[in-house]
C-alpha cells in the first residue's frame, strides 16, 4: 500500500527520516500503525536481504575442498608446462605454494598446529613469464584470483590507490562473498617499483615506496582489514567490509632491474684466503639471479619486515634463443597459434617458414625484448596482410623470411622500437 503526500510535509520515513521527494510516494507496511517507509529504503532493504540470502547459499554450496580434491604439485606444474616454456624452478615453487595453500584451507579448525601461509616472491627480467605464470594458475584454480599492479599504490591520502584496493578487486572477483574472498590468491605485480628510494632521509615523503611497503605488512601477515567495496576515495560514505587476510595467499613478482649488481657485490665480498677465491671461481656470472638471496632484496630497497613476510624466494631464468623459439610456437596459446586462429576464422591457412621464425627470434634477442617483445615483432610483420587478405579470395598465406624482413623495414621497426 502506498500513499501520495506533499513534498516536505506530512509523514516521513521511519528509517531515514526523509520526507517524500518529487514522486511523493510513501509505503505503509502496516495500515494499523502510523509508520511510513520511502521507496529508497524499500529498495535498500530488498538489496540487503537478497545479498544475505545469496551469501548464505554460497557458504553452504561451496565448502572447503577436501584433500582428495586438491591438485598435487606435479599436476599443477604439468598444467603450467602446457602454457609456459622453461622456468622449472619457479614452477616448482609456485606449485608447492598453491598446494600448501589448499591444505591450509582444508585444515581442521580445532587443530593445535597452525600452518603459516607461504607467501612467495618471484624475481626475473621483463618478458620471462612472471605474469603469465600467475594468469595460467588462475585458469586452474577454483579460488578467487586477482592480479594487481603495485605501481598505482600510494599511502592513504595521496593521489593514487589505497593499499586496501587490492582486497577490493579480490572481493569483486568473489562476487562480494567475504568467506570466499578470504580463501583467495592475490598476485602483486611490479613489486620492485615500491622499493625504498634511498637510505638517506629526505624532507619529502616516500609515499609510493617505503610507505606502501609498510602498509602491505598487515595484509601479508594476516589481519582484519576494513575494505571499501567500491573504492575508498570516490565513495567515502560507503559502509566498509571487514576481510581477514590470514588465509589469503600473496604472490609477488618484479623485474628488480639492476639487482645483479647487488648480487655481484655480495659475492665479491670475501676475506683473504685461498679457499674463498676457489669458491668465488665457481660462480656462474652469466646468470647471477641463480644466487639471489633475501639480503639482495634488502639492498635493492625492500624493507626487512616485508621480506620476512615473503619467505619463499625464487627467480626466473632469462630466456635464451632456444627458449624464445619454443615460446613462439609450442604453448597452447602461443603467438603463432593465435595468428593462425585469426586467419582461420577468415578461411585462410597461415604458415610461417622456419627461416621467418628464426628471424623473429633473432630480432627479439637483438632488442632484448624477451618473450613479450615477440608479439610486437609479429604484429609489425602481419599488420598489412591482416588488413588486405580478408578482402581477397586467398585461402593460404605463407610468411617467409624475406617478407618478414621487408615488413619490418617498411614499419621502421629497426629505427623506432625501443631505441
Amino acid at each position: 500500500m502506498a500513499k501520495k503526500t506533499n513534498s516536505n510535509s506530512g509523514p516521513h520515513c521511519a528509517f531515514c527520516g526523509r520526507y517524500p521527494g518529487q514522486d511523493g510516494v510513501m509505503f505503509v507496511p502496516n495500515p494499523a500503525n502510523d509508520v511510513f517507509v520511502c521507496t529508497e529504503c524499500v529498495e535498500q532493504l530488498h538489496f540487503l536481504v537478497s545479498q544475505a540470502i545469496e551469501s548464505e547459499k554460497k557458504s553452504v554450496d561451496q565448502p572447503v575442498k577436501s584433500l582428495d580434491d586438491i591438485p598435487r604439485p606435479k599436476d599443477i606444474c604439468a598444467y603450467l608446462d602446457q602454457y609456459v616454456i622453461g622456468q622449472d624452478s619457479a614452477k616448482k615453487f609456485l606449485s608447492v605454494a598453491v598446494y600448501n595453500h589448499y591444505k591450509r584451507l582444508a585444515q581442521a579448525t580445532d587443530d593445535d598446529v597452525d600452518i603459516e601461509k607461504s607467501n612467495i616472491i618471484m624475481v626475473g627480467p621483463t618478458g620471462t613469464g612472471k605474469t603469465l605464470l600467475a594468469k595460467t594458475i588462475a585458469r586452474l584454480l577454483d579460488v578467487p584470483f586477482t592480479i594487481v599492479d603495485a605501481t598505482v599504490l600510494t599511502e592513504a591520502g595521496y593521489v593514487g590507490e589505497d593499499i586496501e584496493s587490492l582486497l577490493t578487486r579480490l572481493l569483486a572477483v568473489a562476487d562480494y562473498d567475504v568467506a570466499k574472498a578470504e580463501r583467495g590468491i592475490v598476485f602483486i605485480d611490479e613489486i620492485d617499483k615500491i622499493a625504498r628510494k634511498g637510505d638517506n632521509p629526505s624532507i619529502t615523503r616516500d609515499v609510493s615506496g617505503e610507505g606502501v611497503q609498510q602498509g602491505l605488512l598487515k595484509l601479508l601477515e594476516g589481519s582484519v582489514v576494513n575494505v571499501p567495496p567500491q573504492g575508498g576515495r570516490k565513495h567515502p560514505e560507503q559502509k566498509m567490509i571487514q576481510v581477514d587476510t590470514k588465509n589469503i595467499l600473496f604472490i609477488c613478482g618484479g623485474a628488480f632491474d639492476g639487482i645483479e649488481r647487488k648480487i655481484a657485490q655480495r659475492l665479491n665480498t670475501h676475506t683473504v684466503g685461498y679457499s674463498n677465491n676457489k669458491e668465488r671461481s665457481r660462480v656462474n656470472r652469466d646468470n647471477l639471479l641463480d644466487y639471489v638471496a633475501p639480503q639482495d632484496l634488502k639492498s635493492f630497497g625492500l624493507i626487512p619486515e616485508i621480506i620476512g613476510r615473503l619467505p619463499i624466494l625464487t627467480h626466473l631464468e632469462p630466456l635464451d634463443r632456444d627458449a624464445l623459439r619454443r615460446v613462439l610456437v609450442e604453448p597452447k596459446n602461443s603467438i603463432i597459434k593465435q595468428y593462425e586462429k585469426l586467419f582461420k576464422m577468415d578461411g585462410v591457412e597461415l604458415e610461417f617458414t622456419q627461416e621467418a621464425l628464426d628471424l623473429i627470434v633473432d630480432k627479439a634477442i637483438e632488442y632484448k625484448l624477451g618473450a613479450r617483445g615477440l608479439r610486437s615483432i609479429v604484429e609489425s610483420i602481419m599488420i598489412d596482410s591482416m588488413f588486405e587478405i580478408p578482402s581477397t579470395d586467398e585461402t593460404k598465406f605463407t610468411v617467409t623470411a624475406e617478407y618478414a624482413l621487408e615488413k619490418l623495414k617498411n614499419a621502421n621497426f629497426e629505427t623506432t622500437v625501443f631505441k
